[in-house]
């Protein structure tokens, strides 16, 4: 059986130290959120103060998510938003025994 290859990608986190790996993991999720709410918008072709305006929030806060520069967004601001672009979270536990969905 021949040993799979890592990727640059891999070997670059596997050489950082647990604490860097972490910072650099959470800048990474905050990345994947503004990335996914840029392709959604521009899909839907929904401006930063339409937005703003259907979700009841202040175009600071979408254009802080877009960013990724906002910080501390709460979660009730994140479900306006998600909920303004017709989508609902849902909350799955790793065993997949129980499902939640959250939506206003």
């Amino acid at each position: 059986m021949s040993k799979k290859q890592k990727s640059t990608y891999d070997k670059y986190v596997e050489a950082m130290s647990s604490e860097r790996r972490k910072k650099f993991e959470e800048g990474y999720k905050d990345f994947l959120i503004s990335e996914i709410l840029v392709a959604v918008m521009e899909q839907d072709g929904i401006s930063v103060r339409e937005l703003a305006k259907e979700a009841g929030v202040s175009p600071t806060i979408i254009q802080g998510i877009r960013s990724g520069a906002r910080e501390n967004i709460t979660f009730k601001s994140i479900l306006k938003v998600l909920g303004a672009l017709g989508y609902k979270l849902k909350a799955e536990r790793e065993d997949g025994e129980v499902s939640i969905g959250i939506s206003i």
